[in-house]
């Protein structure tokens, strides 16, 4: 009963405004009653501050400040590797597999138009059509920087205005098209597997989404941005993007381009750095036939 009324809440609760008073308020600078936040907050939500390069609440002008706080240089390792694709957020998986027919698994009995999720855009969508997917959801105790998996020049960005509800496991269970009616942005890279889309999905009392490149995106129309003509490369482990306060990442892959690593499956805690993915090998065959071909 409890949950069924938490849903319906969010339903009725006029998100948009409370998001924009939780965005003032966060980026307010008020001395003592920020500080006053912080700890509360520290405290509520167990965090561990000893890895953060400035530990002491009372550092912090902002509660935003606080919130996208920066590691210790030596809190994280990336792992290593041209083969090797890096956890982008610390999280936990909410789901990952296979993108069937164009739709995105999101709960059992739910899931969501790859398309719609992009923006609408067919251009977009197709090089992830039958490709992979992976869902990472930050709770409010999670590391809120965003970091490049593997090295990529950027070439698209798509801000999509939208709903702005919550995006904890009860409501992906519960709300239909969930990460494809909140607001979001598409970074999409060319790597060295192909292209990759990392999915930044807002939610409930998310101030701001941002990027390193074109800082706070708001709005409220659909904006893109093309990059094609630019050399904007980021490298393995670069910090892309951050939320003020807590939300979730969409990372989208090609068709046999990757395999995720054994240790992660729906549920499973992330770290930032760790193994995420190895790229997939081509079957020996394939290999004989180009090498074959080369020789021609």
């Amino acid at each position: 009963m409890i949950d069924k009324l938490k849903i319906v809440g969010q339903y009725i609760l006029p998100k948009h405004l409370l998001s924009r008073l939780t965005g003032k308020l966060a980026a307010a600078k008020a001395g003592k009653l920020t500080t006053f936040l912080i700890k509360q907050f520290i405290a509520k939500f167990k965090i561990d501050m000893s890895e953060a390069k400035h530990s002491d609440p009372e550092y912090f002008d902002t509660f935003n400040d606080f919130f996208t706080r920066e590691l210790k240089a030596d809190a994280r390792s990336v792992v290593e590797g041209d083969n090797n694709l890096a956890t982008p957020v610390d999280g936990k998986v909410s789901q990952q597999g296979d993108i069937k027919e164009g739709r995105i698994f999101q709960a059992k009995g739910h899931d969501f138009s790859l398309r719609e999720l992009v923006g609408g855009r067919d251009d977009v969508a197709a090089p992830f059509d039958e490709g992979i997917f992976s869902t990472v959801y930050l709770a409010p105790k999670d590391y809120h920087r965003i970091h490049m998996p593997i090295t990529g020049k950027l070439e698209q960005l798509i801000f999509i205005p939208g709903d702005l509800f919550s995006v904890n496991p009860l409501t992906a269970e519960n709300v239909p098209n969930l990460f494809a009616r909140n607001e979001r942005a598409v970074a999409i890279f060319s790597t060295a597997i192909g292209p990759m889309a990392v999915v930044l999905v807002g939610a409930t009392i998310v101030a701001s989404i941002e990027t390193v490149w074109e800082g706070t995106l708001k709005g409220k129309e659909i904006k893109y941005w093309d990059y094609s003509e630019q050399d904007i490369t980021l490298e393995k482990g670069d910090e892309m993007g951050r939320f003020k306060l807590g939300s979730t990442i969409v990372a989208l892959f090609p068709k046999g381009s990757i395999d995720f690593s054994e240790e992660l499956e729906a549920g499973s805690v992330t770290r930032l750095g760790e193994l995420f993915a190895t790229v997939k090998q081509a079957p020996a065959e394939s290999v004989i036939e180009d090498t074959e071909e080369s020789e021609k």
